[in-house]
């Protein structure tokens, strides 16, 4: 078998995701029948079919299901080694920390530069959707995240743990309130994965009622403008209630929920310098 070429595991990727030959060579800025030849030519380089291809669509087989899981971390980690060689050339001794919204790192960045005179700490903010990505494409060396998260390939250390409020409307019969218990909200809609918050699932089951849908939000500000305009409620960590304040919406205490993990993770499968230091000063 010949090396696999790592410009066709980014076309396969593309078309895994899309299940579509025609968007993903658009995102590929590629011609289709390009991309379909460097389809082909990957499975005749591994000896296996990737896609069904029918009326109906384009679907992966178990095979394509299997070189899919693979194929991400390998591609997140040609990434990382490509920034890592690119500091190397450089010459620049860097430290780049990832964190969400609300959680603030302030105190421990002061303190690792204060103790390695000429390291440059950078900064950047994640969300839900990429906080353990950045760690696998390199963007970052340590993430401060919030779990849970996938732990594969990671090393995930524990720093605190945090209480989570409920975000009301602001003129919501709630809002007024000190605290509320998590039965007080089993009949409200939830803009958030039930999964997430598995104490008000159970007694949202109770109740029986039929729910809708979940949107899907990219953002914390997608989340509370929908909340500040009476579609629903949802439950977040006290530090984002602290980097988020607006007149419509309110935070009320939820003293029943189980508090959120606050963790710092890196990679588990390259050398991350200074990650153990600088967990050590974040727990603080």
């Amino acid at each position: 078998m010949s090396d696999v070429d790592l410009r066709k595991l980014r076309y396969f990727v593309a078309v895994a995701e899309h299940l579509h030959f025609g968007r993903a060579a658009e995102q590929l800025f590629i011609a289709q029948p390009v991309l379909s030849r460097q389809i082909r030519a990957l499975e005749e380089e591994l000896g296996a079919q990737l896609f069904a291809r029918d009326r109906r669509g384009t679907a992966l087989t178990a095979a394509g299901e299997q070189l899919l899981a693979d194929a991400r971390p390998l591609l997140a980690a040609a990434e990382a080694l490509q920034r890592r060689v690119i500091r190397a050339v450089e010459g620049t001794q860097r430290f780049t920390v990832g964190f969400m919204p609300g959680l603030i790192v302030t105190a421990a960045v002061r303190t690792l530069t204060e103790r390695h005179p000429g390291l440059t700490v950078d900064l950047v903010r994640t969300g839900w959707f990429d906080q353990v990505e950045v760690v696998h494409d390199g963007r970052v060396d340590v993430s401060v995240v919030r779990l849970p998260v996938d732990p594969h390939g990671l090393v995930v250390r524990p720093l605190y743990t945090e209480p989570r409020v409920v975000v009301l409307p602001a003129d919501h019969r709630l809002a007024g309130k000190d605290a509320v218990a998590v039965g007080d909200l089993a009949d409200e809609h939830l803009l958030q994965d039930p999964d997430t918050v598995p104490e008000w699932s159970a007694v949202a089951t109770e109740l029986g009622t039929d729910r809708p849908a979940v949107p899907v939000f990219h953002s914390v500000e997608e989340k509370l403008e929908h909340v500040a305009a009476g579609r629903g409620v949802m439950f977040l960590p006290l530090s984002v209630m602290t980097f988020y304040t607006r007149p419509d919406i309110a935070y009320v205490p939820v003293p029943d929920l189980a508090p959120l993990q606050v963790s710092l993770a890196w990679s588990s499968v390259r050398p991350v310098p200074l990650a153990e230091e600088f967990a050590l000063l974040a727990a603080q």
